[in-house]
């Protein structure tokens, strides 16, 4: 009689026997190193597959014969047969990305078939980029090509648009109710301590969780590399040859890194888990960062009513948020490679267009309020 766990261990076993299937299909359609790379991911899938046929054996059941490919499988590796093999590289790396977690928390997985799951998308990039002028390369040498390296700016600026934007839009819907200087004064500094800690809180504990996640992944690998060093040299010579070197110069420098057993940990954790040991980052900093950059962008149209009141203070706040909005907007686009002039008349007109709208609302509130 069929048990939850044995239903586990069929759908499991059947996922990881369609995979390999796969795999063989598309590597039928390839050539070289890249069709090596497709038999050997095929290979590991069919590890996987045995691992989950044991369990079932072990509950004295009978491991059921290998399913039939599906129809997405089918149609893939007739698009790669008859299109190319770069066709399908995209479908499958998403898909893989998407089963990266597959066995993290899964306690009757092990912690090889964790890593390899997360390991294939990797490998699947590195096919499609073709190693050899890949985009990561291609941005390294040209400094025109947008990277991470602008990552801390670019976070830093979308925090002051986020304080800018909803203290704006605070600010207007209380000056268009019709309150007084002192209540707007206050209102505004409400939504500035209150978005600052708010946004800081939130970056600290998503930082925390994504370094305490990086952590454990690279503690894993540090297991695989003393308890099975042979295939992890294995698996890094593989992520080499999907790079594009050939199978004995990936070998030989799988085998000289694997020498150290520091260098083996920090090179895995770069190239399978794709995590720099260097840059985990800091919760701390992340919190403090995005409380100072939007405290910088909420202060804007606080300032005006911190000196003066009326007319006078509601259109000095109008003109700074638009100038505030134009700048970050252009910054943005920048940072993108866009047009900075289009990027930040858009700016303005989307944020300018949410401070009207509450405007607008605070107003027919105000008068409701006062009849």
């Amino acid at each position: 009689m069929a048990t939850p766990r044995d239903d586990k261990y069929r759908e499991l076993l059947a996922s990881e026997q369609r995979s390999a299937q796969l795999y063989d299909g598309l590597a039928s359609a390839a050539t070289g190193e890249r069709r090596a790379v497709l038999e050997e991911l095929a290979a590991v899938e069919r590890r996987h597959a045995a691992h989950w046929a044991d369990k079932i054996a072990d509950l004295g059941h009978t491991v059921p014969d290998e399913p039939v490919l599906g129809l997405r499988s089918r149609l893939l590796v007739w698009l790669a047969s008859r299109a190319s093999i770069d066709a399908v590289l995209p479908y499958l790396e998403r898909s893989e990305r998407a089963d990266a977690g597959l066995y993290r928390d899964d306690a009757e997985a092990t912690a090889a078939m964790a890593i390899d799951e997360r390991s294939h998308a990797r490998v699947l990039a590195q096919l499609r980029d073709n190693g050899i002028g890949s985009r990561d390369q291609i941005r390294t040498g040209e400094r025109w090509h947008r990277g991470d390296r602008s990552g801390a700016l670019r976070a830093a600026v979308f925090g002051v648009n986020d304080g800018l934007v909803s203290n704006a839009s605070l600010v207007m819907g209380f000056a268009g109710s019709g309150a007084g200087a002192s209540v707007i004064l206050f209102a505004g500094l409400a939504g500035l301590v209150a978005g600052a800690l708010s946004m800081a809180a939130g970056e600290y504990v998503s930082m925390s969780s994504q370094r305490e996640s990086y952590e454990r992944e690279i503690a894993l690998e540090d297991i695989e590399l003393r308890d099975d060093p042979e295939a992890e040299a294995e698996e890094l010579a593989l992520i080499y040859r999907a790079k594009g070197m050939d199978r004995e110069d990936a070998e030989h420098l799988a085998v000289v890194i694997m020498k150290d057993r520091e260098t083996a940990l920090d090179t895995m954790a770069r190239e399978e888990l794709g995590i720099d040991p260097d840059e985990l980052g800091s919760p701390w900093s992340a919190a403090l960062s995005s409380l100072v950059a939007f405290a910088l962008g909420a202060i804007v149209v606080v300032l005006p009513y911190l000196f003066g009141s009326g007319t006078a203070a509601l259109v000095t706040a109008v003109a700074l948020a638009a100038i505030a909005l134009f700048t970050v907007g252009a910054v943005l686009g920048l940072l993108n490679g866009r047009s900075g002039l289009r990027s930040g008349a858009r700016q303005l007109l989307v944020g300018g267009g949410a401070a009207l709208v509450v405007f607008g609302i605070g107003h027919l509130a105000g008068v409701s309020a006062a009849s």
